[in-house]
């Protein structure tokens, strides 16, 4: 452990970013993995969905209603419950969420917390309380923006703003009460030089909440253009 906080104090930069890093893509796996994953259906996918409807075989609906009364009858585990395997994963999906994080998250995020103590430095109660206002306001506002927009431009999407329009505001106003709490811990506690890593760790919880959220509207949107 002496090792580890001996490597961070002489490499600050470089081990905050590739801390955060390896969180923000951990989130993406942890969420495509537990949550049910990838952004979309597959063109697989739509051509299975176009054959039942040809061929009047059942839709995902009745599929699903057999399947809880399988489960009522204890036949059957829910897929929910069942274990998936890494062949499952798009990787694809998961790089691009990396890419996004080293290119600008982490990034930012280091400049940001040292922009910020530089300006406000301690931890009294009013000091902290004006750098989470200030990390609300420019911070919270900035990285959900560049989320919504950045993943779009990697996956080509037509219009890059369109998740940012939907989702931003539900994003913000989860992130002022997520944030707000665990920045108050970080300012308080959390040593100048190891923050950007203690962002990255709970950013892992929060970069689950955006990747699912943008993964759940894009099954939406994929299934209605296919109706």
């Amino acid at each position: 452990m002496n090792r580890l906080w001996s490597s961070v104090k002489s490499h600050p930069y470089l081990t905050n970013v590739v801390g955060f890093t390896a969180l923000f893509a951990s989130a993406d796996l942890i969420q495509q993995s537990m949550l049910g994953g990838k952004q979309g259906q597959t063109s697989f996918d739509k051509k299975l969905t176009s054959d039942q409807e040809t061929t009047g075989e059942r839709g995902p609906e009745e599929e699903a209603s057999n399947e809880e009364q399988r489960v009522l009858q204890g036949t059957e585990l829910p897929d929910k419950m069942k274990t998936g395997t890494w062949s499952d994963i798009d990787w694809s999906q998961t790089a691009q969420v990396g890419l996004l994080g080293f290119c600008f998250h982490a990034n930012f995020n280091y400049i940001w917390l040292r922009g910020l103590e530089r300006m406000c430095p301690g931890g009294g109660v009013k000091r902290v309380a004006v750098k989470i206002l200030l990390d609300q306001l420019i911070a919270g506002p900035v990285t959900i923006s560049a989320f919504y927009i950045g993943l779009s431009v990697l996956d080509r999407r037509r219009d890059p703003f369109e998740d940012w329009r939907e989702k931003f505001w539900t994003s913000y106003k989860v992130g002022v009460i997520f944030w707000s709490t665990m920045q108050a811990v970080n300012f308080s506690l959390v040593p100048p030089v190891a923050r950007t890593v203690f962002v990255g760790g709970i950013n892992l919880i929060w970069t689950i909440f955006l990747c699912h959220l943008r993964q759940q509207r894009s099954i939406t949107h994929t299934n209605a253009s296919t109706k």
